[in-house]
């Protein structure tokens, strides 16, 4: 893959005739380069002995085994945007007894659910800091798609990661650092997988902003691109960031992987063969399937050798009846372009993890609501209206799931600043301010897709939506605690109504709680000029003004953020009069209460997960708002590794809040740090070979067994395996059919013979080389709580790796500790070989270099009190 070296020359000889990086990284961003992504063949094929899967990869095999080249086809093509009930389906093998195949978005519930749960967004459960609390929260989600009838959930996300603050879709993963996010994504796997679900992994990878994702919705938007996006990430970037969290999703055992819209150094991501085949399967070890997003597959055979598994919706675009695979795919292994292997492959990947979630693909229960309807009954295949029948039977799967999201939503608010008015303690006057307090006029799902900013922000808009089942706003729980504490309430639900909120603030005894937020989502729906990514960092609907006036007559002004990331607080967090901050994220249907909890003390607060820059332009990163038409934009990742703390640490940029930080209602004082070192063995490289492209059952070849079954009828635009003619030449509507039809793939593409394992690899052990999570260090300290209050402490621990070309310092591990006043806990930290590790582009493997190294533990990535050599 690529250098950053060229990026970085054009950069800085460019700085110069700029007024600010970001304009010089903006022109940097208009040019086409040269990027280009190395081709990787053949796709690596299961491994029969992968830990964790050698019973669901024994019983898929008996499976497939049984199966025709239809059917194994019918597995791996969906049926056509709205051709059944969920998201996205695969075609039935009724042969067998096997329905369609559910796959259902889930980033924060069941989207298009009734009688469901909305949970925290990712960012705000990342916020806990709480592997415990996080688990929790997937197994809810996986728990909720089970009921419905789901196959597979479409989540959690590592990408985008998080890399330019502005970004849409930031708040549906977890953090721009890749260990919180490789922890939440480790986590919500197993807990998705532990409910009987496969969990999906998305989106892969380097998709760090919603413009220019898709070449037509940007020309709707007057940008006449001729190419989507090109993330072009250098080899050691893409292993040490972006990559570093799917590897814990992996060696977590994820069943399937989302590629994603974009290009990465110009090669589409789900036709990439170097990032399916070479990064994922082979070094990763993956032994899930790919999927495609729902129209990011853009070719046929090519994909399919580069590692696609399978294609979502299934056409090539929304309800056009046409398929790159299904029939083509079919054609393509019959006349040899794509090898029997390669679908065979596609097929035991895709039953094997239904198996390793303890799905039965022969008795899965049957799908019982519809993405396309509240209704009782509707069209089984809505796209066409046709097949009227019951689609929907409202069953409620939402269990005691509002706890775990009050309880999340509440340990990942973050308490930014308190001069001592929190917590609240029976105040004698309340006054609430602000929009984002209150309802939606229309309701809380109001909004299609949650496509606006009206009331309080509980949820983001887009694909990674569910809708409320209810929602408890801040001022309706805020009103229930006064009256239970007999304190005199009063709510302005307006950031335009300054006559009535100045008359009732100017009064004595007021606590003014003032909420604003700022708002994001996905591409295909733009709020107020905000294309999915944000057009700025300030808080929305004058929210800042708001602030500022509130907090001009108020002395004792509490500040309430909901947002999808940081915004800037720099021209008004240091007024006197405003007493306390906190974040308050995404949080889901329990808003009110949970952040109730924390205001009045029940509950600690968590630390941030990103770091609260003090201009936009202290990042080092933006959003590529602009392209030229009639190219593929390009967008360098030229900074590296350094995205967020890592480059406020190296740019020594002027940020407010820093990465980690949070208060609590006490004092925590850290002491004695002891590294004790592990009897480890040395780093030895992979050896070995695979086994050969194994194939199950035989390939009829008689095209005649591949017409449409006579018994079958036909529904439009519906995508199915099947030929209308025994000519070939007809049937794929191809007059060069079976001329040469190999040669346009690359080569290797069809190799079905033993393959080296890649030295940085893992042997039958998903995650890459087993010795990377060798234990070398454990890290022990502690904490004391010095104050009067029960509390959590979030300790971190970071390493500094030492080179000039590594972060200062890098976080590697953390805990969530409750320690009562006066009392001592330890906090216990483990280093693991790939903590210490930096990506060798010439070796292609896991290196610890010679330089010197420190272990730091505290508070935040700027408060590391504890530090110790690393012998």
């Amino acid at each position: 893959m690529r250098s950053t070296s060229i990026a970085l020359a054009v950069l800085a000889s460019s700085s110069s005739a700029y007024a600010s990086p970001i304009e010089a990284l903006n022109e940097l961003h208009s040019r086409d380069t040269l990027a280009s992504s190395d081709p990787y063949y053949p796709s690596p094929w299961m491994d029969p002995q992968a830990n964790g899967w050698e019973d669901a990869y024994a019983k898929a095999k008996a499976f497939v085994a049984q199966l025709t080249l239809a059917e194994k086809v019918n597995l791996t093509t969906g049926v056509g945007w709205e051709g059944e009930q969920c998201v996205g389906n695969v075609g039935s093998i009724p042969r067998l007894g096997v329905r369609t195949l559910c796959m259902q978005d889930a980033p924060v519930g069941v989207r298009f659910g009734d009688y469901v749960s909305v949970f925290t967004s990712g960012q705000t459960a990342a916020a806990t800091w709480d592997r415990g609390l996080i688990y929790r929260r997937g197994r809810g989600i996986g728990e909720e798609h089970k009921g419905k009838g789901i196959n597979v959930v479409l989540g959690p996300v590592a990408g985008p990661l998080g890399r330019i603050p502005e970004g849409g879709r930031n708040w549906e993963g977890f953090s721009p650092d890749p260990v919180l996010t490789g922890v939440g994504m480790a986590q919500t796997v197993t807990g998705i997988q532990d409910a009987g679900v496969v969990a999906c992994a998305k989106h892969f990878i380097g998709n760090e902003q919603e413009h220019f994702r898709q070449v037509g919705e940007s020309q709707g938007r007057g940008f006449n691109i001729t190419g989507t996006l090109s993330s072009n990430i250098d080899d050691k970037t893409m292993h040490e960031l972006y990559l570093w969290p799917f590897a814990d999703a992996v060696r977590a055992g994820v069943g399937s992987v989302m590629c994603s819209y974009n290009q990465i150094n110009n090669s589409h991501a789900c036709q990439n063969s170097k990032i399916l085949n070479n990064l994922l399967k082979d070094e990763l070890g993956f032994q899930g399937f790919v999927m495609s997003d729902w129209q990011a597959q853009h070719s046929g055979a090519s994909s399919a050798v580069a590692g696609l598994d399978m294609t979502m919706p299934g056409d090539t675009e929304f309800n056009t009846g046409l398929s790159y695979w299904g029939t083509n795919l079919t054609l393509a292994v019959l006349n040899g372009t794509v090898p029997q292997y390669r679908v065979d492959d596609m097929a035991i990947r895709i039953i094997a993890s239904l198996y390793k979630t303890g799905q039965n693909p022969t008795d899965l229960p049957p799908i019982n609501f519809d993405s396309w309807t509240k209704n009782t009954y509707g069209y089984l295949h809505a796209a066409v209206n046709s097949g009227y029948q019951q689609v929907n039977w409202h069953v409620d799967v939402r269990a005691n799931h509002a706890s775990i999201i009050r309880e999340t939503a509440a340990k990942g608010t973050v308490l930014l600043k308190n001069t001592g008015s929190l917590p609240l303690n029976k105040p004698k006057f309340v006054a609430v301010i602000g929009e984002d307090a209150g309802p939606n006029p229309a309701g809380p799902n109001g909004c299609d897709n949650r496509g606006c900013d009206q009331g309080t922000l509980g949820m983001a808009w887009g694909s990674g939506t569910a809708d409320f089942p209810y929602l408890v706003t801040p001022d309706s729980a805020l009103q229930a605690q006064a009256l239970k504490d007999n304190t005199r309430y009063e709510s302005v639900l307006s950031n335009y109504q300054w006559s009535a909120t100045q008359g009732l603030i100017s009064q004595a005894n007021v606590t003014a709680i003032v909420f604003a937020n700022a708002d994001s989502g996905e591409g295909f729906i733009d709020v107020d000029g905000n294309a999915g990514d944000r057009k700025n960092l300030t808080l929305w609907k004058n929210g800042d003004d708001l602030i500022k006036n509130v907090s001009s007559i108020c002395p004792n002004t509490i500040v309430v953020i909901h947002s999808t990331g940081p915004v800037l607080v720099t021209d008004w967090y240091n007024n006197p009069n405003i007493t306390a901050i906190l974040w308050a994220g995404i949080p889901g249907q329990e808003s009110g209460n949970s952040i109730t909890d924390v205001l009045y003390g029940k509950t600690s607060p968590g630390r941030s997960p990103f770091t609260w820059g003090a201009t936009r332009e202290s990042y080092g990163t933006d959003i590529m708002y602009n392209a030229t038409n009639g190219t593929t934009p390009q967008q360098d990742f030229s900074e590296g590794v350094f995205i967020d703390y890592r480059y406020f640490d190296k740019a020594n940029t002027p940020l407010i809040y820093e990465f980690g930080y949070g208060l609590t209602y006490t004092t925590f004082e850290y002491s004695n740090i002891q590294v004790q070192k592990t009897n480890a063995g040395a780093y030895k490289p992979t050896t070995g070979q695979t086994i050969a492209a194994p194939t199950f059952g035989t390939v009829d070849t008689d095209l005649s067994h591949y017409l449409f079954p006579a018994d079958v009828s036909p529904v439009w635009q519906y995508i199915y395996p099947f030929v209308n003619s025994t000519d070939p030449a007809v049937a794929s509507k191809d007059p060069s059919y079976g001329q040469s039809p190999a040669q346009f793939l690359p080569p290797k593409a069809t190799d079905a013979t033993a393959q080296p394992l890649l030295r940085s690899a893992g042997k039958s052990n998903p995650g890459g080389n087993r010795q990377l999570y060798d234990v070398l260090y454990h890290v022990t300290a502690d904490i004391k709580n010095t104050g009067s209050v029960t509390a959590d402490e979030v300790p971190q621990l970071y390493v500094s790796l030492g080179g000039p070309d590594d972060p200062k310092v890098q976080l590697r591990d953390f805990d969530r500790i409750r320690i009562d006043p006066g009392k001592t806990a330890t906090f216990r930290g483990t280093i693991t070989r790939r903590d210490l590790s930096n990506w060798d582009v010439v070796q292609q493997d896991w290196v610890v270099s010679s330089y010197p190294k420190k272990v730091y533990v505290g508070q935040s990535s700027r408060k590391l009190d504890l530090v110790a050599d690393l012998n």
